[in-house]
This record gives C-alpha cells, sequence and structure tokens, in this order.
C-alpha cells in the first residue's frame, strides 16, 4: 500500500575531460605532481602520435584510464563520503498520480535547502492520467525535469507550457501562485522528477516567476562514448545549464550506456554545498557502496577545510542518475501541503491569504 504522505500538497483541499585537471585554488598537491605532469605530457604526445600514424586508433579511450589515475593523484581534493543511503517510497499525490518520494519523508523529512524530490515513472496511464489539477504554492521553487513524456503547466499568471522529454520547468511560487500540471498523451512511458527548493526568507514573498525551459537549449557534456552529462543548472566543466535559480544549484543528469569495464567519474562541487544523487535506472557505487535504481545517495558535510572545492566520485558501468547540489540556507522550515514559510504564524497567513483569494 502506498506510505503515509504528510507533506502531499492535496492533504489540505477539499569520464572525464582535461579541464577536470585544472588545479584547484589553495588546494594541496600531491608530491609526486612535477613527476606526475611530466608523464601526462608525454603520454599525451605518444598517444596524439600514435593516431596521427594509425586513424583508427581513438586518442580519447586511451587516454581514458590515464587520466583517471592522473587526476586521482595528483590533486589532493576533499572526497565526499555517503552519509545514508535511502529508498524511494511508494505514495501518491496529486489526483492519485502514483510516484517514488525520496525526499520529504519521515526518514528524511529535507535535506536543505531541498524539501521534496519525486519521481514518477510508469507504462501504465492509470497512474498519471489524473495528473496534478489546480493547486497552490507559496514560499518555494519548483523543478520538474522530464525523461520521457508530455505535461502541459497553467498557472494564475497566465503561464502556459508544455514539458515534453528532456525538458525542463522551473517555477517560483513566491508569494504565491496556484497552477496544474496535466499530461497531455493518453497512454505510453510518463518519467521524470520534481524538486522543491526552499526559498531565502528574504525572497519568500516576491512575485512568481517561470521558465520553460526546451530540451534542444539544455547542455550535454560528453565523457566517454556512451557517456554524456546534460547540464541542466549550474556549471559542470565548464559549461553552465539554462535554468536561473535564486538559490544556486547544480542539476546533472548522468547518463552512462552498458561499458565492457567500470568507469570513474568525478564532479567538483563547492565545499559546504548539500548534495545527493538519485539513481534512477542501472547502479553505481560510490564510496564502496553499490547503489541500485530507486535510491537516494546523501552525501555528508565535511567541516571546511582550505579546499574550495570538494569532490563526489562515481563509478559505474551502465546508470542513469541525477546529482543535485546546493548551499544550504540554514533557516526555519514551517510547512504543511503545499506553503512553506518559516515561522507558523507565517504558514497561517498563506491559508488565509489563499482562501481570501489573494494568490
Amino acid at each position: 500500500p502506498p506510505a503515509y504522505d504528510p507533506y502531499s500538497m492535496f492533504n489540505f483541499l477539499p569520464s572525464l575531460s582535461f579541464s577536470t585537471l585544472r588545479k584547484p585554488r589553495r588546494t594541496p598537491i600531491n608530491n609526486n605532481n612535477n613527476i606526475n605532469g611530466e608523464r601526462l605530457y608525454f603520454v599525451v604526445f605518444l598517444v596524439v602520435l600514435l593516431s596521427r600514424c594509425f586513424p583508427t586508433l581513438s586518442a580519447s579511450s586511451c587516454l581514458d584510464s590515464y587520466l583517471d589515475s592522473y587526476t586521482m593523484s595528483s590533486v589532493a581534493l576533499t572526497v565526499r563520503k555517503v552519509a545514508r543511503v535511502l529508498p524511494a517510497l511508494p505514495t501518491s499525490d496529486g489526483a492519485g498520480v502514483r510516484l517514488s518520494r525520496a525526499i520529504g519523508t519521515r526518514a528524511l523529512d529535507h535535506l536543505d535547502p531541498f524539501l521534496l524530490l519525486d519521481h514518477f515513472s510508469s507504462d501504465n496511464p492509470d497512474d498519471y492520467i489524473a495528473g496534478f489539477p489546480s493547486h497552490p504554492h507559496r514560499g518555494f521553487s519548483t523543478l520538474t525535469y522530464m525523461l520521457q513524456g508530455d505535461f502541459e503547466h497553467r498557472d494564475s499568471k497566465g503561464n502556459v507550457g508544455r514539458l515534453s522529454s528532456g525538458s525542463v520547468q522551473w517555477m517560483t511560487a513566491g508569494r504565491g501562485v496556484i497552477h496544474s500540471e496535466m499530461p497531455i498523451q493518453k497512454d505510453g512511458r510518463l518519467s521524470g522528477f520534481q524538486l522543491w527548493i526552499d526559498l531565502p526568507r528574504a525572497s519568500k514573498m516576491i512575485e512568481p516567476s517561470y521558465q520553460d525551459i526546451h530540451s534542444e537549449v539544455i547542455p550535454e557534456v560528453p565523457l566517454f562514448e556512451g557517456g554524456l552529462v546534460r547540464v541542466i543548472s549550474g556549471m559542470f566543466r565548464g559549461t553552465r545549464g539554462p535554468v536561473d535559480s535564486i538559490v544556486p544549484l547544480l542539476y546533472l543528469d548522468t547518463r552512462v550506456q552498458p561499458q565492457p569495464e567500470a568507469h570513474t567519474i568525478q564532479y567538483a562541487l563547492p565545499a559546504g554545498h548539500a548534495c545527493f544523487v538519485y539513481v534512477y535506472e542501472g547502479n553505481l557505487e560510490v564510496d564502496q557502496r553499490q547503489v541500485a535504481a530507486g535510491n537516494l545517495v546523501v552525501f555528508d558535510s565535511p567541516a571546511a577545510t582550505d579546499a574550495e572545492e570538494h569532490q563526489i566520485q562515481i563509478r559505474t558501468t551502465s546508470a542513469g542518475y541525477i546529482l543535485v547540489a546546493a548551499q544550504p540556507l540554514k533557516q526555519p522550515v514551517v510547512r504543511r501541503g503545499p506553503f512553506v514559510m518559516c515561522t507558523q504564524e507565517d504558514l497561517m497567513q498563506a491559508f488565509v491569504d489563499y482562501q481570501s483569494g489573494a494568490f
């Protein structure tokens, strides 16, 4: 049966590139750095020379494993450890949409500044066809990312957008908005995510805003043959995503097709940022732990060091997963249904404003 869901918004209603070799500022360097650097230049020269002589030889594939070992041994970054691995829990929301909830449960109420993470994925129209009819929000932002399928967004500010495979919708509810998200398709697979991100206390009553971001404008960074990262928000290896958010956000979708050998993929993020990975396909290894699809990986928050950047390391032969990170807001979270404020008084005022038609 579906898990108990105290946060339903309806409850109250009737691998590597050369860019990863850069030296992080104020980051200690291994004593073997000079030796490794000279060895790297020699290997690059040798592989390029061989690829010129033998056109069928792939320079990128030859360098891949060497660059892994070079980066791991020559740059001493703080590698984030796994704090928890949690399964997403089955539940339903909206008008009966079946989904899996990874953040916003009894096991993990929130991960500052992330309030909720839902993963919806089904081939059965009965699981999603009722959609999410009109409902209000206040005090946070939502990011909806479609892996497959078609939804239509409409809101009380006159915005209309179509969410199709690979596209993103960013909505800042601010002082209040009423919107609906309804499936356009009548059958076939529907799969994607919705993430709620808290707003700073000073921004909770700003005017609502909306971004409709089509799949073709989301950049993709190749890792190796059969591996890529879609940069939805933030920066990855010099490529910036199109989502513009009040709370700076890193949101990456990594896809690795079946490989003969496992690849280690490294991600840099600022020290102190909260970070999680959700596996939606395949499996991966992180911090010597095997993680299967349908699980959320929460990383630790180590004490501040001289390093400006930390690193996440993930190893896989075949997987699909999102990696998300942001600076914690460190403010009270007072929530009920679709309203998230910082005080009980502000939360009650949200109900009053909605019922009086102020949204």
